[in-house]
């Protein structure tokens, strides 16, 4: 439903939560009617229902808990006795309001959160983003579909032949339509974009049977089982009545699932066919994602046999060789541990090379520019690294380099910098500079070490704040047992190695 029939009062005076992703992916399943019969978050009764009998509390079958949670302190001031004073206005990143939440039941979760339940309303006219008009209502994609079986394949990857041929055989043995749903809420399993994805399936339209496709905001909830059946579920409710599987058998919401048989490519003709069906000496098997990405990492051509052109064009496009793609290199260390003084070193090597646009990330400069305000709180310092995070990934994302060195002591916040790299399709590499804390604190350049210890500074870390070592560094340097300029040349053959800058030949 569009609009909103809620007094302007209410949605005037509501607090306003920006949720989760996963969490808004829900809010648009439900606001679209893709999670029927569910009209909002779940309470309490529904999910003690749905964790003791897999449904919900009217008997209803449920695959997964549909929730949402809010700060403490909104949800305390709610009144759930008083409609006018329990709706909290839902939006987008942007801020832009998306549905208005009345809240009827509400629970102290976790770490400063309530667990809220109630049903949603959409506000607005939708949303904004990328092929908007794929992403259609069930109720819309229903209206288009022919009359008969629906073969629905959910393509979280993009479709290389094998799958192609996989999905042409399903349909024509089912005589159904070809309803493609492309999962857009977030970066796949491959690491493509949400609008790679797209573009890529659409590559491979003229390869398909006649196809509908649309754009569904699917998120995995890591339960490969309650996932498959959440699938089915939202499938269904787009018209779906056979869902074409390439995991194991799974059903669910009453359609039948097909198992493919696995393809090989047949030399003799080019055909792909069961596999067995062809000799040993005439057989390829289709590649698997890991071979894709590595051809893609080192620049390689995909083969024609395994991906059709257009395909392979929109991965190249997306997914360039390293030597060419977005990087992000984190080091992290204690003050005085010299991650500064290599990082400088770094960027000032590749500078001289010419190869890449090079941004240099200081820890200090960063708080004198970007984070001014901010003092050496846990929160503060989280923040921080997260700001430098952001903007590192958004260099990065425009195939550039940025080169970071800010102490960074917690994993949170530097596993939020490297998941800020990925989803805007750049590499990571976290360097790791290990200087042994004694050595740091007698180097103590600018006397911080001698201020905790005198009681003059607090949150030191190393001191009276802790370093959580990185257990995911892709390497691990000791500037008391080397010279700078043997650090820097251990990361460049680092980043060489793996692709990431071009051999200097010569």
């Amino acid at each position: 439903m569009n609009g909103s029939t809620l007094p302007e009062d209410v949605l005037r005076d509501a607090p306003s939560y920006t949720p989760r992703p996963h969490e808004l992916a829900d809010l648009e399943l439900l606001l679209s009617g893709a999670y029927t019969p569910l009209t909002g978050f779940l309470g309490r009764a529904d999910l003690t229902a749905l964790t003791r009998r897999g449904r919900l509390a009217d008997g209803t079958p449920w695959p997964v808990p549909v929730t949402l949670e809010i700060p403490a302190e909104m949800a305390q001031v709610l009144d759930l006795a008083d409609a006018g004073g329990r709706t909290v206005v839902l939006t987008d990143p942007e801020g832009a309001p998306v549905a208005a939440l009345d809240v009827t039941d509400a629970w102290p979760s976790a770490d400063g959160l309530w667990g809220v339940g109630g049903s949603v309303q959409r506000l607005g006219d939708g949303g904004h983003g990328p092929f908007q008009r794929l992403r259609r209502t069930p109720e819309e994609v229903r209206t288009l579909l022919p009359p008969g079986r629906v073969l629905g394949v959910i393509a979280d990857r993009p479709l290389h032949r094998p799958q192609l041929a996989q999905i042409a055989h399903a349909a024509r043995t089912l005589a159904a339509h070809l309803l493609i749903m492309i999962p857009v809420s977030g970066p796949g399993p491959d690491g493509l974009p949400p609008e790679a994805l797209v573009r890529a399936v659409f590559a491979a339209r003229d390869r398909m049977p006649p196809a509908t496709i649309v754009a569904v905001p699917l998120l995995p909830r890591g339960d490969e089982m309650r996932d498959a059946l959440l699938r089915a579920r939202v499938a269904a409710a787009y018209g779906v009545t056979h869902v074409l599987s390439t995991g194991d058998l799974l059903s669910g919401a009453g359609l039948r699932v097909l198992v493919p048989r696995d393809l090989a490519y047949d030399n003799r003709d080019g055909q792909w066919r069961w596999r067995e069906d062809i000799p040993p000496r005439n057989r390829r098997l289709a590649l698997p994602p890991a071979e894709i990405a590595d051809l893609l990492d080192r620049g390689f051509p995909l083969p024609e046999w395994h991906t059709p052109p257009a395909v392979a064009k929109e991965l190249v496009r997306v997914r360039p060789p390293r030597r060419h793609r977005g990087l992000v290199v984190f080091f992290t260390g204690f003050s005085g541990s010299g991650k500064s003084t290599v990082a400088r070193g770094l960027a000032d090597h590749l500078r001289e090379r010419g190869e890449r646009t090079i941004t240099l990330l200081d820890g200090d400069v960063v708080r004198r520019e970007l984070s001014a305000g901010l003092g050496f709180s846990r929160a503060d310092r989280d923040a921080n690294v997260r700001r430098i995070g952001w903007v590192a990934a958004e260099i990065a994302r425009h195939r550039g380099m940025a080169v970071a060195c800010p102490i960074a002591p917690y994993t949170a916040a530097r596993t939020a910098a490297r998941r800020m790299a990925a989803d805007a399709g750049a590499g990571f590499v976290l360097v790791h500079v290990a200087t042994p804390l004694e050595v740091c604190e007698q180097r103590d350049r600018k006397g911080l070490y001698a201020r905790a210890r005198a009681g003059q500074l607090r949150g030191m870390t190393g001191i009276d704040d802790p370093y959580e070592e990185p257990a995911d560094a892709e390497l691990t340097l000791d500037t008391s047992a080397m010279t700078v300029p043997e650090a820097v040349e251990l990361v460049m053959a680092h980043l060489v190695e793996n692709g990431w800058v071009e051999p200097k030949l010569g």
